[in-house]
């Protein structure tokens, strides 16, 4: 079936041609249409353009959505969706003065969240994460890549992970899995972190290569989790396997670990709330997208993705919301540009930059996500009627989306 959507007041990020990705001072162009149409055929983009060359025939559906602003669905690259329960009482601790470090030698943190899912069945794992999919298709995300890391056990990660294969059948939603065994050293490892390596690289990554339950391999590089050598052990593991390495690094301390996930051809880099003027440099040029994680920041109050500085060196940024109980339980991307323009001084066209084509880079599907191309996914927004597109980061607390479509069909 063909649906022809006409007088769309502006029609964001139109690439001509397929755009992996855009980077420095590329990222503050949004090409776009004022006053466009746009045809979609079942699941596909078939034909864009200006309302004086909009095509007539007869068969198609028609809606007219005079002052309304259509832009792609966004892309969050780098989500905990998958979880059990919740960590409520952390958030009242860190009100009462707790660091994240001090909940986390409590008991708390990633670990708290592992006992919860290795006692929760995966049909109720599945059940509570399933509406914490509804909701963020809702909010306007048309793909998101998804986590697991809240098992640290070998049934445990292979339990997460299968739920989110189950996801990925269920829904229309573009979902890429991501195998974050190393998250955290469970307890019992915590003095023998080479007995912990050995049970990810030799029990489960072949039993998830086997069950292809993963697309992207992570680990949590940081001061008293990961460190820049076990992790390069990890993502040699995983690449022997076909995962390619997705690394969390740089949330509280420069260590080194960005050099190092560039060396091992990481597809992106997560967090970089601290960043080094060595680790821009090991990033230019490169393959690896840097990925900023606003609302966490806001939620947890740590620094912000110092973005101006990057992209001012000619570096591309993805945005996504690292959805999770613990540091940013929201998986609203509205949110999230609207706080990298508030809060990192990016521009609203490169926040839209950042969260639609970026973010699809940094899941590995740039040839069918994050842009209203011809042949490319009919994923997209459209707003309630606004003045701007810009309205959407400025009015940050309201809900300007007044359809979603996914795969061409209204969510």
């Amino acid at each position: 079936m063909q649906t022809l959507f006409i007088n769309i007041k502006e029609l964001l990020q139109i690439r001509e041609n397929s755009v992996q990705k855009v980077a420095g001072l590329a990222m503050r162009e949004l090409p776009m249409i004022q006053n466009a149409f746009l045809l979609i055929e079942n699941d596909l983009i078939i034909n864009f353009g200006k309302m004086e060359d909009c095509p007539t025939d007869s068969n198609y559906e028609v809606i007219d959505v005079t002052g309304k602003v259509i832009l792609p669905t966004w892309c969050d690259s780098h989500t905990h969706l998958v979880y059990a329960g919740n960590r409520v009482q952390e958030f009242v601790d860190r009100i009462n003065g707790l660091t994240y470090e001090e909940i986390a030698n409590r008991g708390g943190g990633i670990l708290n969240s592992a006992k919860k899912l290795n006692e929760t069945s995966a049909a109720c794992i599945y059940n509570e994460s399933e509406l914490r999919l509804q909701e963020v298709m809702k909010l306007g995300t048309g793909a998101i890549e998804i986590k697991s890391g809240y098992g640290l056990t070998v049934e445990g990660e292979l339990k997460m992970l299968r739920v989110i294969k189950r996801l990925a059948e269920n829904y229309p939603i573009k979902i890429k899995a991501t195998f974050l065994g190393a998250h955290a050293f469970p307890s019992e490892f915590k003095e023998n972190h080479t007995a912990y390596l050995d049970l990810i690289i030799d029990e489960m990554l072949p039993k998830i290569a086997e069950e292809k339950l993963a697309d992207y391999i992570d680990a949590f590089l940081e001061t008293g989790y990961f460190s820049v050598e076990e992790t390069a052990r990890i993502m040699i593991a995983g690449k022997k396997h076909g995962l390619i390495p997705k690394i969390h690094v740089n949330q509280f301390t420069a260590i080194g670990g960005i050099e190092a996930c560039v060396k091992h051809g990481a597809l992106s880099v997560d967090h970089l709330e601290i960043v080094t003027d060595e680790d821009i440099e090991s990033l230019k040029n490169t393959i690896t997208m840097p990925v900023a994680l606003p609302s966490c920041s806001y939620f947890i109050s740590i620094p912000y993705t110092p973005a101006r500085k990057m992209l001012d060196a000619g570096l591309p940024l993805a945005l996504a919301t690292d959805y999770n109980p613990g540091t940013t339980p929201s998986g609203n991307m509205n949110f999230v540009v609207a706080t990298a323009c508030i809060k990192m001084k990016m521009t609203p066209e490169e926040a839209i930059n950042a969260a639609t084509l970026n973010g699809a880079y940094a899941m590995g599907i740039s040839d069918t996500h994050g842009s209203i191309t011809k042949g490319k996914k009919a994923n997209f927004i459209l707003t309630k009627p606004i003045h701007s597109f810009y309205q959407l980061p400025y009015e940050f607390g309201s809900n300007l989306i007044e359809t979603v479509y996914i795969n061409g069909m209204v969510v």
